[in-house]
């Protein structure tokens, strides 16, 4: 192994850590301050990107394929939040989750009917189709690069926001002590919905940006939704810097798992039990750092509550 084949894995995992944190960060809002259980969060990765990817197609913009996606999503979010989940708001998680798996099985059925069963491309920009030289001797693919600036600008973006406005502020207040913030004067209900909408902006920014990495396809957004609720669990419960933390470790925790140990264990087992064994492994990893983390943590690394 060399060392400019673990700084390239290790630049990987940054990056589909930044992603999962762009969705884990929609989900532990909704769920750390408005208290709902929303498991339809992957269905908007998902609309993500199929819109980003269509739209590039049709027209050769990814920029614009990005802020259609982020549109489109944002409309279908706000007619999801005033339809259902202001319903689902008080009321016990288990009718949260029944409701909003509902919405991933309609989704699912929506998206084929648009697209149809099998999975569509999506392509990088032309601009960003090579690889830079980060270092001499280190080329890295561009768009892989732009995917890392793109969320480490949102993750700082999202703390200011969350810690140093008056939304922040507001959206503080309303997890803090929702009848206190309403007889102070504050409109909670809008508060919600701003989050919920911030919430389905992020998966779709998300997907748009993940789409050319991985096959556009139904049911990726419950693919994606299981490690962003490992996230949510390791981090704790409505923190956004927990958010942030976990996710850079599961990122780098499936990486190692997924690219070195497949070659550690090519060393000391036979090639045929390597490709039964290394995969298991490499799944497992993620759940074993939150099995460790829950140890010694169970409210885990940052909770925002109690």
């Amino acid at each position: 192994m060399t060392s400019t084949l673990f700084t390239e894995q290790m630049l990987n995992g940054i990056g589909y850590g930044l992603m999962l944190f762009l969705l884990a960060a929609g989900l532990t809002l909704v769920f750390g301050i408005m208290d709902v259980m929303n498991l339809a969060h992957g269905s908007l990765f998902m609309g993500g990107a199929y819109v980003a990817a269509s739209v590039h197609t049709l027209t050769g913009s990814f920029i614009g394929a990005l802020l259609a996606a982020l549109a489109v999503v944002v409309l279908v979010a706000l007619a999801l939040e005033a339809l259902l989940v202001r319903r689902l708001y008080g009321r016990d998680h288990l009718s949260q989750v029944l409701a909003t798996f509902g919405i991933i099985l309609i989704a699912d059925d929506l998206v084929k009917m648009a697209w149809g069963p099998s999975p569509i491309m999506a392509s990088a920009p032309a601009a960003l189709a090579g690889p830079v030289e980060l270092i001499p001797g280190l080329p890295y693919p561009a768009y892989r690069f732009v995917i890392i600036a793109a969320g480490v600008l949102v993750a700082l973006g999202l703390y200011l926001l969350v810690n140093h406005t008056r939304v922040g502020m507001l959206v503080r207040a309303g997890a803090s002590n929702r009848a206190m913030a309403e007889w102070m004067g504050v409109r909670v209900d809008r508060v919600f919905s701003l989050v919920f909408l911030l919430g389905a902006a992020l998966a779709a920014l998300a997907g748009a940006l993940m789409g050319p990495l991985t096959a556009v396809q139904v049911g990726m957004g419950e693919e994606i939704l299981i490690p962003s609720l490992v996230v949510l669990v390791i981090g704790g419960i409505g923190s956004v810097r927990g958010a942030f933390v976990a996710a850079m470790l599961v990122g780098l925790v499936d990486t190692i798992g997924r690219a070195f140990v497949p070659m550690a264990l090519r060393s000391v087992l036979p090639p045929t039990l390597v490709s039964d064994l290394a995969p298991l492994i490499a799944g497992l990893a993620t759940y074993a750092l939150m099995a460790g983390v829950l140890a010694f943590k169970p409210t885990g690394l940052f909770p925002a509550r109690g």
